[in-house]
C-alpha cells in the first residue's frame, strides 16, 4: 500500500477517487501488503483518518501469510519473532506461541524494536536449529521523505551470520497470490494486480496469470522497469488514472 495508496501519513493523488470508483462500479478488490507491522484493523484506522472508508475485510498481509503458513506446515510450533503488532496478533491468532528458549521458527517482519541484541539472539536461535522464515522479502518501503529498510534488509545480517537462507512468505511468493484470489472469488483471468514495484507486485501478478498495471507513484521507475526482462500489462502514473482508463476501454 506504501507507495500505492499513500507515502507514510500522506494519502497520493487520485487515491481518493479511485476507492470511490471501485465502490460505485461494485469491484471486488484486495489490498495486498507486504507491510507485516499493521493488522487489517490498523489499516481500516489509517485509511478512515485520511478520509478512506475502507473495510477491515479488504486487507491481506504478509503477516497473515505468514502465520498461515506456519499453521499449514507446523501447526502449534513455536517462534521467536522480531516485529509489530501485525505480525505478532497474526501469529497468536493462528495458535503460534512465543519462546525465545528453543523454538521451532525464527520469524523476522518489519519493526522498530531492532537491536543489536535482539539480532544476536535470533542468530543463535537459527545456529542452535531455528528454522528462519521472513515475512516478506522487500529491501526497502517508500515514506513520506524517502525510503526506509523492509524485512529483507533487516533479516539480511541473521542470513549472513548463519549462513542460512529465509523462507520469505509475502509477495512474490504465489501462496499469497492464492490465497488472495480465493478470498475474491475470482480466477486469476479475471483479476488485476496494481502495485508500484516490479520485484514483487507485477512479478507475481504476472507469475499468477493476472494482468499487470505498475504505478510510478512508489519504488519503480520507468529508468528502472527498463532493467528487467518481463513488463506489465499497462504502466500508470498513479492508481488515480485507473477510472478513466476503465470508461476508455468501455467504449
Amino acid at each position: 500500500m506504501d507507495g500505492v495508496i499513500y507515502h507514510g501519513n500522506k494519502i497520493l493523488p487520485g487515491v481518493a477517487e479511485f476507492i470511490q470508483w471501485l465502490h460505485d462500479e461494485n469491484k471486488e478488490y484486495l489490498f495486498l501488503t507486504n507491510n507485516s507491522g499493521y493488522t487489517p484493523r490498523e489499516l481500516n484506522q489509517k485509511l478512515a483518518r485520511m478520509g478512506l472508508d475502507v473495510p477491515e475485510e479488504h486487507f491481506y498481509t504478509s503477516a497473515l501469510a505468514t502465520a498461515a503458513f506456519l499453521k499449514e506446515q507446523a501447526p502449534g510450533c513455536s517462534v521467536f519473532a522480531i516485529g509489530e503488532a501485525g505480525l505478532l496478533n497474526a501469529l497468536y491468532d493462528a495458535g503460534i506461541t512465543m519462546n525465545d528458549v528453543n523454538p521451532d521458527y525464527v520469524v523476522v517482519g518489519e519493526g522498530r524494536s531492532y537491536s543489536l541484541d535482539t539480532l544476536t539472539k535470533a542468530t543463535n536461535l537459527v545456529m542452535a536449529g531455528a528454522k528462519l522464515i521472513g515475512a516478506n522479502s522487500d529491501v526497502s518501503g517508500p515514506i513520506e521523505n524517502g525510503i526506509a529498510p523492509a524485512c529483507r534488509a533487516l533479516i539480511a545480517p541473521i542470513e549472513m551470520a548463519t549462513g542460512k537462507q529465509a523462507y520469505f512468505c509475502g509477495k512474490p511468493n504465489p501462496l499469497m497470490m492464492r490465497t488472495g484470489l480465493r478470498m475474491l472469488n475470482c480466477h486469476s483471468a479475471e483479476a488485476v494486480m496494481v502495485g508500484d514495484r516490479m520485484d514483487t507486485d507485477v512479478i507475481s501478478g504476472m507469475e499468477s496469470g493476472m494482468s499487470t498495471v505498475l504505478v510510478l507513484s512508489g519504488v519503480s521507475t520507468r529508468e528502472t522497469l527498463k532493467t528487467y526482462a518481463f513488463r506489465p500489462s499497462i504502466v500508470l502514473n498513479g492508481v488515480g488514472d485507473i477510472p478513466a482508463l476503465a470508461a476508455k476501454n468501455k467504449k
